[in-house]
């Protein structure tokens, strides 16, 4: 079974806006259904599971219903990080996933992730327990201890921008995350960081520029834009 765990418990605070920006609509459509839509329309997706803010749990199953989101089958509470948001979902799955099974980690606002990302991050899932997409990063990149100087440059051919969708193997992750609460981790940024914390080698799966997270204004009008070319 592959379940795609859409992560939409953020508020949304840096977009300044009332309501959570996965929930605000363009063109007549929440952001998080154009997500939770590549999954459903996805061969290889058996299953959605959404961990959700609180409050808007039946907001988002009433739009499920709405666009004809077959797949979704469960809606959990999120927690006050990204961490527990994860956690939580994976929690949740303990009892229904087999270590096995692949569970694709992707955040509800990463509304253009396409049909080949999905596929290349469980196929590499498959061949070597996980699969993280990633684009190249084309940027000169500088370290910074203040962000207001650097005298330290970074190779960007040595850097790979991660994105989401990742893919784990269950057993993988679960025990991922059972290990950090057994060591007190709780502040990692995602998955990918924790695993990395853990000792654990990534795969990279194929990624995209236009796959873009919507954490501010500025990438709700790129979205928009792109959304137009469309």
């Amino acid at each position: 079974m592959n379940v795609a765990l859409i992560i939409a418990g953020g508020s949304g605070q840096r977009m300044h806006l009332d309501i959570p920006k996965q929930f605000v609509n363009v063109n007549d459509k929440p952001i998080i259904i154009y997500t939770l839509e590549q999954f459903e329309n996805h061969p290889d997706i058996d299953k959605i599971l959404v961990v959700c803010l609180d409050g808007w749990h039946e907001i988002l199953k009433a739009y499920a219903k709405q666009y004809s989101i077959s797949k979704l089958a469960w809606v959990v509470s999120g927690g006050k990080t990204g961490h527990q948001s994860i956690n939580n979902g994976i929690d949740f799955l303990a009892d229904i996933c087999s270590d096995d099974d692949i569970v694709m980690i992707h955040d509800a606002i990463r509304p253009l992730i396409s049909s080949e990302i999905i596929s290349d991050c469980i196929v590499k899932c498959k061949l070597f327990g996980n699969g993280v997409s990633a684009i190249p990063c084309v940027d000169t990149m500088l370290m910074t201890e203040d962000k207001i100087k650097s005298n330290i440059s970074i190779s960007r051919d040595k850097i790979m921008r991660v994105q989401t969708p990742q893919a784990y193997r269950f057993g993988l992750i679960h025990q991922a995350y059972q290990t950090a609460k057994e060591k007190g981790i709780t502040d990692c940024v995602y998955a990918n960081t924790l695993l990395i914390e853990l000792g654990e080698t990534l795969y990279f799966a194929v990624g995209s520029e236009k796959n873009l997270k919507i954490t501010n204004p500025e990438d709700l009008e790129m979205f928009k834009s792109l959304l137009a070319l469309r």
